[in-house]
């Protein structure tokens, strides 16, 4: 991360701390979710399709996430630090440098209007694409979308943010280190932008937008990549609700050039909540990447995969969310290995999850 980025905000926060005579909380909370997860395809090494980043390990107790978080809070300053582990954190972080590989979150904020809910952020990040985050247990499936695991999870960088009076319109504009990097690529000094708006009409109704621009080559390979997602969450009643989303992306196909390659992905959940401790839901996904930018199958027709899953959610205990899924692929090639070497078209699994926050 460059050191311009985090310095400015810890200075800006430590100046405004000293003038800060309003109460402040720290909270420490924290999170684990283990899981086993049982591919029919039996892949030798364990592993799963290399597109998975989350819940990836076959036939085997793993934990998926792990971490503890302290947060500070006061009316113009806010912190979060937040250190995990995980087979999530080993193949989303595995670029990233040394002790940065286990840094869920780190990041500080000073709010500059005293009558407007505006705040500047720096530091690392949770994702301002999508309506899926790491954490388990916030997500309607138990394991994440195909296109959740193939845009950033996470971000470093700077970010100016706004929530208007009523609670309808959320704002963002970020100054990113990259797509998904902690740490600019090496030879990389081409700074990326994104952008999230999101409008709330109702309690029932959330519709959002957000972007991604930047390169995420090193400069003598420059390749432009425009980035959108759009996604809506509607609550039918109290147990029904839908989510139906579309990420739709373009890259330059080599640098300079006015060629793009295109990639998108359609997405469409519904979730049924018969009570407060019961709920099921179903998930149905598509994702067209032919010329391979965000994931280079190497097969004649690129990676062209349609995805359906279904889950039972039981909670336990307030905090603790027993969870199992069904999840079926079906590729136009041959995109997974099987135990004898051999490749199929279809993809097969069963995982089983017990998440628990505090």
């Amino acid at each position: 991360m460059k050191k311009i980025f985090l310095g400015a905000a810890l200075a800006a926060s430590m100046t405004a701390f000293a003038q800060d005579t309003t109460k402040k909380e720290l909270i420490i909370t924290g999170y684990a979710e283990t899981y086993y997860s049982y591919d029919f395809n039996k892949p030798l090494a364990n592993t799963k399709a290399p597109f998975l980043y989350s819940f990836n390990r076959n036939n085997e107790v793993s934990l998926n996430l792990g971490f503890i978080k302290a947060a500070f809070t006061s009316d113009r300053l806010r912190a979060n630090l937040a250190l995990g582990t995980g087979t999530y954190m080993n193949a989303n972080l595995a670029a990233e440098p040394g002790v940065l590989k286990n840094v869920y979150e780190a990041n500080a904020g000073i709010k500059i209007s005293r009558n407007r809910d505006l705040w500047i952020d720096a530091g690392i990040f949770t994702s301002h694409i999508g309506f899926e985050s790491a954490i388990g247990k916030d997500c309607w499936n138990l394991t994440r979308s195909i296109p959740a695991e193939n845009s950033p999870y996470y971000e470093s960088g700077v970010k100016i943010s706004y929530n208007s009076p009523n609670q309808q319109w959320f704002l963002s504009a970020l100054l990113l280190n990259g797509w998904q990097h902690i740490q600019r690529p090496d030879g990389n000094t081409t700074p990326s932008v994104g952008t999230q708006v999101t409008y709330k009409p109702s309690d029932k109704v959330v519709l959002n937008y957000s972007t991604f621009i930047g390169n995420d080559k090193p400069d003598s390979l420059r390749q432009m990549r425009y980035f959108n997602d759009f996604y809506g969450i509607f609550m039918l009643d109290g147990k029904w609700a839908v989510t139906a989303g579309l990420d739709y992306g373009l890259e330059q196909k080599a640098k300079g050039s006015r060629s793009m390659n295109t990639w998108y992905a359609p997405i469409l959940l519904i979730r049924f909540a018969p009570d407060d401790k019961n709920t099921l839901a179903a998930r149905t996904e598509y994702y067209s990447d032919p010329n391979g930018v965000i994931v280079p199958a190497g097969t004649p027709n690129g990676f062209k995969i349609f995805g359906w899953s279904v889950n039972y959610d039981r909670q336990i205990i307030p905090g603790a969310v027993w969870r199992i899924e069904v999840r079926n692929f079906n590729g136009k090639d041959n995109y997974f290995v099987k135990t004898d070497r051999s490749f199929t078209s279809n993809d097969m699994f069963i995982t089983t999850s017990l998440a628990i926050g505090f």
